[in-house]
């Protein structure tokens, strides 16, 4: 039988240490697209501060653009921001999500193991 590279869980301290970090990288995957959403709705719709960010804000999380875009460069930025956003919200679920899932499977490994 093939012995395992690891006896048991690593401690807990390690585990809320890899979640902090993948919460950090997450919270700024979030701002700064949040950013560039607020910089391209004031740039290309000439949109204030509030409405960029709520335009943004709103594309970011999936629910939909709060603005109409008039001219073509405002709905080319508009249809990339979503399409981007799409990604960059599932990729940072996925980050603060993997450390956790990578301790079930390995602790469901380790009872695998020990039968």
């Amino acid at each position: 039988m093939k012995k395992s590279r690891f006896k048991e869980l690593p401690p807990k301290k390690h585990f809320y240490n890899k979640l902090l970090i993948n919460l950090i990288i997450a919270l700024i995957l979030i701002v700064i697209s949040l950013g560039v959403g607020v910089w391209g709705y004031h740039c290309f719709m000439h949109l204030g501060f509030y409405d960029s960010l709520i335009n943004a804000s709103m594309i970011l999380s999936g629910m939909g653009p709060v603005d109409h875009a008039d001219t073509d460069g405002a709905k080319l930025f508009a249809s990339v921001y979503a399409i981007y956003s799409g990604i960059a919200f599932i990729s940072s679920m996925a980050f603060l999500f993997v450390p956790i899932v990578h301790r079930f499977l390995h602790k469901m490994h380790l009872d695998i193991e020990s039968e």
